[in-house]
This record gives structure tokens, sequence and C-alpha cells, in this order.
């Protein structure tokens, strides 16, 4: 995977922000997508940051959701975390077009990666928003972009977003943006998605976690994992809440899954409980380790992520 990068304003001291833009195309020549790419590094102009404009591997119409490109993703927030210094609290993608369809897929399975994020005139094809409970998601569409019926499918995924926030207020935090008369190319009114960025962090901790399996699996989601080995199988869906030192899970529990703690979540220095669909399966302390974090670093290299304790339920 090829990218192109811009670097706006100076670094705050925790690091620059990283701005993952996809590109538009897919199902086209290379000379197509690669004028799309082209254009998508001058698109946007973040107030300070690295922006970066990823070239797509494929040609193919979904390609931004094919099973290849979660890790290469994950593999390029990591050098620019490692090598370039970027804040992995502040990193952020967004997508137009073929790009806004991969945003769709993208941001409820690697929630965990990204602060916030943004999709523009793309097509939601099957895509589960459970994931975004924790990561702020804006929807940027115009009102006579008809085509796949793309502003419709809008709107009812921006009501759907609008009821699971209604029921959990704490999560799905949301924008919706139809602009009226307005159809594919929106002449960058989109641009005022930046600035709402901008503003949020990543909640790397969050208490109250929902894990949807979606067609492209994981091993890990915040701080549940699979065990190694496991094959994760998609629809499953696992929710986790932390109250104070209690951790309820409900849904589908693997065995052998990992639950990666840290002072951040809760009080290492008090026992821990765990009820996995209203039985309690674990109640102790869960100590701290030099191998937890150096387990967790080698799993990915995201400081803010590695955990201090390790706890496997039976």
């Amino acid at each position: 995977m090829r990218w192109l990068e811009r670097t706006f304003g100076e670094a705050p001291a925790a690091g620059h922000s990283l701005w993952i833009s996809l590109h538009g195309g897919g199902g086209a020549p290379s000379a197509v997508n690669d004028q799309q790419w082209q254009n998508q590094i001058q698109l946007y102009q973040p107030p300070e940051g690295i922006y970066v404009a990823p070239r797509a591997p494929t040609d193919t119409w979904n390609l931004w959701h094919e099973a290849h490109i979660d890790p290469l993703l994950a593999a390029l927030i990591e050098t620019y975390v490692a090598l370039r210094g970027v804040d992995p609290q502040r990193v952020y993608v967004m997508g137009y077009s073929a790009g806004g369809d991969g945003v769709w897929q993208l941001a409820p399975r690697m929630a965990d990666r990204f602060a916030a994020v943004a999709m523009m005139a793309g097509h939601p094809n099957e895509s589960s928003l459970l994931g975004l409970r924790n990561v702020p998601f804006a929807i940027f569409m115009g009102g006579e972009d008809s085509a796949y019926n793309r502003n419709r499918l809008a709107a009812e995924r921006g009501a759907e977003l609008g009821r699971l926030h209604q029921a959990d207020p704490d999560g799905y935090d949301h924008l919706l943006r139809i602009y009226p008369g307005m159809g594919h190319w929106m002449e960058l009114r989109d641009a005022e998605a930046l600035p709402w960025l901008a503003a949020r962090t990543r909640q790397a901790w969050p208490k109250r976690v929902v894990w949807f399996q979606d067609d492209v699996t994981h091993q890990r989601f915040y701080w549940l994992a699979l065990a190694p080995g496991s094959i994760p199988m998609v629809g499953q869906q696992l929710t986790a809440q932390v109250d104070g030192n209690r951790i309820t899970l409900s849904g589908t529990v693997p065995v052998g899954l990992r639950l990666h703690l840290d002072d951040a979540l809760l009080d290492l220095d008090q026992p821990v409980t765990v009820v996995v669909d209203g039985n309690e399966r674990f109640q102790g302390r869960v100590a701290r380790t030099a191998g937890a974090l150096v387990d967790d670093l080698q799993q990915r290299a995201d400081p803010v992520l590695a955990a201090s304790a390790t706890l496997v339920m039976p």
C-alpha cells in the first residue's frame, strides 16, 4: 500500500495527530483510482497533524473494505506512532465516496484505534453500527445523492445512531449532515468535519464495550481479546461493562477470553469480580506484571492501550 502525506501546524507535546483520508473510485481502471488518490491528498486541511492519503492496494469496487485493509491500516497507524511520534489518542479516519464505503465498514471494527471518524458520500452496505459505541461518528451526504439510495441510507443510519444513543446516553456520539440540493460532490461543505473530529480524543479504556464481529473479524477490541488460535465467528456479539471493580460480560463469551486490565479501567489494588450472563465466574486479585505490558506492546505498538494485567476466563 502506497501513501502520500502532508503535515500541518506544529506538533503538540504529545505528538502530531494523524488523519487518514480514504479516496474514492473503485471498480475502475487504475488511472481513475490514481487520480482519485492524488485528489484526496489535496482535499482537506486539518488544523494540525499529519494528513495521509493511502492508495488502495486494489481497484475493486470494495477497495477499502477487503480483508487486507484492516491489518494494513493498523500497521500504518502503528508505524506513525512508533517512528513519527504520532499521538495514538488522536488518530482520525475519513473517506469520500468509495472511501466513505470503507469508513462505514472499518470504523465499527477498528473503533479502538480512532479518536473519531467521518463518512462522506459513501454507502453502508451491510455494515453494523454496534461497534461505534465509543468512537464519535459523523455522516455527511448530499441531499440529492440518490445513487444506490445513499442519501436515504445516510438518513436511516443517522436515525439508528440516534436510537442507539438514546438507549445508551454515554455512547454513540454522532453528527448527521445532509445538505439540501447537493449531489455526490458536496463542494467541500463536508470540511466542517475536521474541527468536529479534532475536538475529540480516543476513549482508550471505555467502561462499556460492544464488540460485534463483522465479515472481517478481529482478535482484539479495546481491552477484550480472544484466546490465541481461536477462530472468531461472524455475527458474534459480546458486551462488557465495568462498574467499580465489577466486570459484567454478556452475549457470546468464548472460552479463554482474555481481559486486558489496567488501572485506567479499574483498581488493580482491589479484588476484581467477573460475572458472565448472571453467574460469577471470577473473584480475586489480578496481578500487574511486566510480562503483560510486554505482551501487549508486542501485539500492538500502542503504549496507551498496553495493559498491566491479564485475566484469562475459564
